[in-house]
Parts: structure tokens; sequence; C-alpha cells
């Protein structure tokens, strides 16, 4: 389990239980213990279990290094509750597990949750595929085929003027594209790029087309302000006046200009308690008990080689949410991020680092299921230190989903030049992205680039015609030094290497002295 993220898949949070379950019992190290005057065996104390799964949880990629051990303390008590543990009595069902010396033992069978019965029929993105992908409303069946399609749109730029001056009087009697038929060009668009970046072969159970609302899209990318913040129309639905200036007042501490009332000691403390009593009392998370699934599948791209998709899906995902859940999410992030990486905020909390209790404090009126999920601390608290630190590039606005939309919409309005007479709809186009790979094969992969790299350094090196043989010499010498792999692998005998200099002019032989020889005397 260390190391490696469960699949995207539904109800993954169901999936990832029940794989710690498993690992905990086959790792978790079992001994002897003694207990008034009683030896038990094949048990463990709460202690020893805190300290063995904090660490594993700390050096998972589902969950992280911001795990606290209080957080893997509510996880065993859920183990307790659940019947994956026991006391040594055989006692469960209760949470009351503290962090002590009390012995627990593992019963002999540990329940697996059972993933959730398939809801009833729903609309799944395969039947949308199929029926809806391609045919958007109040178009006709007739579809063109792709070749067809491009070999009408180059037809179209070589067509004779008068066919063209025919195309555009009938152009003035074809209807225009509806309002509708662009909205469900942006949920299809949606559709395929979350598709291809959690790598699913379908959306089912985690995103059903039906919770795309294009209304939402559309406001979230274009109704911002400078600095990308959603903008409200109706106030109501924004933050109250007074936790807006509390929010500004922690986010530039001490520039707390909002805030007219003097300053006292723990000031900053109060109005910290302020904005999470605000937060923590929302009826619903800001990111909508709807999207839970959705959310839950992009911790999978929580990992450092694949950060950048992990924040495509993100920018994604938070444009389907209500403007005023993205306007408060966003600035939310905001506020917290700057405050974790502010060197002049006094401390928050006696016993917990600012970073820790931002993170601690929110995550749970971020992300939630409606339905009680054991592991929703743990979860919630990784995608929100994940927001945090990259607040920026997610909620930025993605435009190359505008791109796509309005080249869909061309491709059916040029297709429509060609055939007046017919209501057609353009192929959808396609997206590729980075295929997904474990941590091994990224390392893999970047050592072999770089030896390909320096393989390659090594060849210029040789063909360099305008370096002196010397020069050479001395430059394929140093290479051997620092790269004596690569080197034996273009040069593996020394026969190989006395070619590269062969043709070379020798260094001609001295000519013979011409000085007299010098003549002993005959005389002894």
């Amino acid at each position: 389990m260390e190391g490696r993220p469960a699949a995207p898949a539904p109800y993954r949070a169901t999936r990832l239980w029940n794989e710690i379950t498993k690992y905990f019992r086959a790792g978790m190290p079992l001994r002897k213990h003694r207990q008034h005057f009683k030896k038990h065996g094949s048990c463990f104390t709460a202690s020893e279990a805190v300290d063995w799964l904090h660490e594993v949880l700390r050096s998972n990629s589902n969950f992280g290094p911001e795990v606290t051990r209080q957080q893997t303390l509510q996880l065993l008590r859920k183990f307790l509750k659940n019947h994956v543990i026991e006391d040594i009595k055989g006692r469960w069902g209760s949470e009351n597990l503290e962090d002590n010396g009390a012995l627990y033992r593992f019963p002999s069978t540990s329940p697996v949750k059972p993933l959730p019965s398939s809801c009833p029929p729903k609309e799944n993105l395969e039947n949308f595929s199929r029926d809806r992908l391609f045919k958007l409303p109040h178009l006709s069946r007739t579809t063109l085929k792709k070749h067809e399609l491009l070999q009408s749109l180059e037809n179209l730029e070589n067509a004779n003027p008068d066919i063209i001056e025919e195309n555009k009087e009938d152009t003035l009697h074809r209807k225009e594209i509806s309002q509708e038929c662009v909205q469900e060009t942006w949920r299809n668009i949606i559709l395929i790029h979350l598709q291809t970046i959690l790598g699913l072969s379908s959306l089912e159970e985690v995103l059903q087309p039906s919770q795309i609302v294009p209304e939402y899209v559309i406001y979230n990318m274009t109704n911002t302000s400078k600095h990308g913040v959603v903008i409200l129309q109706d106030k109501s639905e924004d933050l109250p006046h007074w936790v807006l200036s509390a929010m500004k007042c922690l986010a530039y501490w001490p520039r707390n200009n909002d805030m007219s009332q003097p300053t006292y000691s723990g000031f900053e403390r109060d109005v910290f308690r302020t904005v999470a009593d605000y937060f923590l009392s929302l009826p619903e998370p800001l990111l909508t008990f709807e999207y839970y699934e959705l959310f839950v599948n992009i911790l999978d791209l929580l990992q450092p080689h694949l950060e950048r998709i992990a924040v495509e899906a993100l920018q994604i995902c938070c444009l389907l949410l209500p403007p005023p859940n993205r306007r408060k999410i966003q600035l939310l992030m905001r506020m917290i991020s700057r405050i974790s990486e502010n060197v002049d905020m006094p401390r928050l909390h006696d016993a917990m680092g600012t970073r820790s209790l931002m993170i601690q404090t929110f995550s749970r009126c971020v992300l939630c299921c409606a339905e009680e999920v054991d592991l929703d601390e743990l979860l919630s608290t990784r995608l929100v230190s994940f927001l945090m630190d990259h607040q920026q590039e997610i909620f930025k606005v993605p435009t190359y989903l505008q791109v796509a939309v309005r080249n869909h919409i061309e491709y059916m309005k040029m297709a429509q030049c060609k055939y007046p007479k017919e209501d057609i709809c353009a192929i959808l186009p396609t997206y590729s992205y980075c295929k997904q790979i474990t941590p091994q094969e990224f390392e893999e992969q970047k050592v072999s680039t770089s030896q390909a790299a320096v393989a390659e350094l090594l060849e210029n090196i040789i063909k360099d015609k305008k370096l002196s043989v010397k020069d050479k010499k001395k430059k394929l010498k140093q290479f051997q030094k620092e790269y004596p792999l690569i080197y034996q692998n273009r040069f593996p005998t020394t026969e190989n290497e006395a070619v590269l200099f062969e043709n070379k002019p020798t260094i001609k032989q001295p000519m013979l002295s011409l000085r007299k020889p010098r003549f002993r005397s005959l005389r002894y």
C-alpha cells in the first residue's frame, strides 16, 4: 500500500477503506503482552497501533504527510466501531479507544465493506455518448463522417465564387446554432476532458451528465474580477460583509485596514475563530455533496509526477460548482494560503502550527459525504492541502475549454455552409493527455532521458570537426571520467576508440641533426 494510490473508480472511499483494513491486518506487528498478571499473545497496544498506522498514512500518497496523530487515532476508533479490531476481551462497536497501553487484537475475520449496489438506472456516460454525445438537441440524425466533413471544409475553401454567393443567400435563411446546442456542447466537451484525465472507462457513478450545468461553467468563466475571483450579481448569495472583513484582516495581517476597532492580545485568534465558525456552520460543504465522488477520485492524481494533470482536473471540476460556492472556496483558499505563509502572523493555536491548523480546521467544510464515510477527514485533509498550495493555478479560467467549444461550433457552422438544407452536427474532437505512470516508471524514464541526452553530447564531441585532435582527446578523457558507463557503451574496446583517430595525420619524425659529430681525441 505504501506509495501506491488506489485506482480511480466509483466508490473510491469504500475501496480505500477496504484496502487500509486489509493492509493494517497484514502489516501491524503483533507480540505478547502482559496485563494484570496475565499474558496475552498476538495483540498490540493502542499506542503501538497509532505509531505504526500514523507512519503508514503519512508515507502513503492517498493521504500525505499532513495526517496528524489525532486523525490516526480517530481512524482506529472507526476500526473498533466496525469490528476491524476488538479489545482483549472481545468487545467492539464503540469508539472508546485512547492513545494508551490498552490491549487490542484482530478478530478472526475482518469485515470488508460491500460496495453500494447499483443505483436505479441512471443516465450513464456510455448511453449518453451513444445517444447524445454526437447528436445535439434539435439536430437531425444525419451526421457527417469525419473524413467527409474535413473534405467538405477543404472544398469550401476552394469553392467557386458563384457557389459561395448562393450559399451566402441560403445561410441567411439557415437557423442559427441554438443556445441549447451551445450548452450541450459545453457539457459534452467537459465530459470528454474529465473522463480522459481521470483515466476512467466510464464516468458512471462518478459524474452524471445531468450534474454538469453549463450555465454555472459559463458564469464562472466570464464573471470574474481582475484577480480571477467570481463576482456574484445576487449579493444575498455572497459572504456576509463581516465575514469578508474578518477574512481580509487575517489575509493581510498586520495591515488590517478593514478593522476599525483597536486590536488586543489574542485579537487575531478571535477573528480566526469567527471565520471558522461561519464556514463550519454551512449546511453543505463548499464542494457540495453532489460532487463528492468526483473530487475523491481526483485524489489519485495528487502526486509529484502528476501534479500538472491534477491541477487541470481540479480546474475543470471547480468550474462545475455553483458560482456562490466557487467564490467562497476561492476566497477561503486565498486566505488560508496567505495566513500559512505569513511569518508575521502570531500563533493561532498553542499546540498546532499555522499550516496544520488551517488544514485541520477547514477540511471538513470543504469536502465530506452526505452519508458518514469513515475516511472523510483524511481524504479532505489531503485535498485541502493541495488546493491551498496550488490555489492560484487551480482557480485560473482554463481558456482551452472555450477554444474547444468555439472550434466545435465553427465546425458545425462551416458544415452547414456546405449542406445548408440540413441540420448537421460535427464530430466532437477528442483529446489526449499524459498517461498516468507509477513513480518507479517515472524514475526510470527520467534516467533514460538523461542518459540519452548525455549520449547525444558524446556523439557531438566525436563528430565535431572544428576540434583539434588534442582538444578532442582532452574532452573525451574528461567525458570518460564523468560518465564511464556511457563512454564504455560507445567504445567497448580500445580498438573502437583507436578507429576514431586512425585517419588523423601522424606527427612527422624529427629530421636528422645536422650538428657535426664530436670526435674523441686519439690521445690517451
